[in-house]
């Protein structure tokens, strides 16, 4: 194919400044191919972009695609970089009733980043391609390429319509409109960011000081805690206000109606202090300790299997959390859409050196992620039941096997 038959006048537009938009313009850029961003939020800080994610083996991709100036400035997020110095890679999972290790899940190499940071860290360089406040609600075939239609009744033509635009895609709904919902996988999560003085943070990191994970044999409840910044990260080291902020989160499976999450923050913690008074003491301290008033987040654990989809012959396709959600209990979900950015932008390149048709190209990347994430996705949501049934663990769950790309 000659690649003057390419346009080259409309740019690969990306729906969504997520984590995975904003790689993919970051690589875009990098290979020298025109890109726009168009974000429905009205600025990076509008809302919160969670607290952190542990990348592992997508990091290998990410030193491929990405520039290294924004390689250091995600490194640079790194919650704890005294721990990240010598880390081990270590996941434990811990039985909530004795406060014992009990499994040590395979290590691997890895960075836990807070999440915004690094979503400023990729934003940086690509400023003047992100446009924020627009908000899709409607794509239109060209003859040539594809058009989105804007809230505010503006439009962008693009080459290839990427949704980057997360779990409840707008992309994903035009097209799949007779599938588009995520399936409530039966198990309610709450959690919170709370900061903590040294003494109170000291049991937690002697645990682990970067994150652990387990479950109350008894009753089935999951308990997450994770490092969100040390001292050292938010400045208060040697000072009398010295301070950590850690990450303390909580599911439970869905029995029956007193287990739904409650309207209000207030009745959110008190149910997270009344489901941890069968826990070790040091943890039941630690969420007996949340001061009244804190915000206490619902994450609603559901998934979505990458379903086949019509891409319009290579002028639509999706990406991350928009083509397959899943849950947070193998921590992958982020590596996945990572590893989606790394094969899309190579699928581009080719459309663009004329070695492949977009058709070719675009079915190739998604054929490739569909078989890889409908494997992940299934294996996320075993590992999210596994959490919460303790006869079900052992070496060969879901939830403490090695992190890799293609799992069981």
């Amino acid at each position: 194919m000659d690649p003057v038959s390419v346009s080259i006048i409309d740019p690969v537009v990306i729906v969504g400044a997520g984590i995975v938009g904003l790689t993919i313009g970051q690589a875009l850029k990098k290979r020298g191919i025109r890109f726009e961003i168009y974000e429905r939020d009205a600025t990076p800080t509008a809302r919160g972009q969670g607290w952190a994610i542990t990348l592992h083996w997508a990091l290998e991709y990410m030193i491929q695609i990405l520039p290294p100036e924004t390689l250091a400035r995600i490194q640079s997020t790194q919650v704890d970089p005294c721990v990240a110095r010598k880390d081990n890679g270590n996941f434990m999972f811990i039985n909530l009733e004795n406060g014992e290790p009990k499994w040590k899940i395979p290590p691997s190499v890895r960075w836990r980043v807070n999440r915004e940071k690094m979503r400023l860290a990729l934003l940086e360089g690509i400023e003047e391609h992100v446009h924020w406040d627009r908000q899709v609600v409607g794509i239109d075939i060209l003859e040539n390429g594809a058009q989105l239609a804007f809230a505010d009744q503006s439009v962008a033509k693009g080459r290839l319509i990427i949704g980057a635009d997360g779990s409840r895609s707008m992309v994903r709904q035009v097209l799949r409109p007779d599938a588009y919902l995520n399936t409530p996988v039966g198990v309610n999560f709450t959690g919170v960011a709370v900061d903590l003085i040294p003494e109170k943070v000291k049991a937690l990191r002697d645990m682990d000081p970067l994150l652990f994970q387990g479950c109350h044999p008894p009753t089935g409840a999951f308990f997450w805690y994770s490092t969100l910044e040390t001292p050292q990260v938010n400045g208060t080291a040697g000072t009398s206000a010295e301070r950590y902020r850690a990450q303390i989160c909580m599911s439970w499976p869905v029995r029956g109606p007193e287990d739904q999450v409650a309207s209000t923050d207030a009745e959110r913690l008190a149910n997270m202090k009344r489901r941890a008074q069968g826990f070790a003491p040091f943890l039941k301290q630690a969420v007996d300790d949340i001061p009244a008033g804190t915000a206490v987040t619902e994450i609603k654990l559901a998934d979505w299997e990458c379903l086949p989809w019509d891409n319009r012959q290579g002028r639509i396709t999706l990406v991350g959390d928009s083509s397959h959600a899943m849950t947070m209990y193998r921590g992958e979900a982020a590596n996945h859409g990572l590893l989606d950015a790394f094969h899309l932008v190579d699928a581009i390149a080719n459309i663009y050196s004329g070695d492949a048709t977009p058709q070719q190209a675009i079915d190739g990347f998604e054929e490739e992620m569909r078989t890889r994430t409908s494997r992940a996705v299934r294996l996320s949501r075993t590992a999210c039941l596994d959490a919460h049934d303790w006869t079900r663990l052992d070496e060969s769950s879901a939830i403490l096997t090695k992190r890799a790309i293609q799992g069981k």
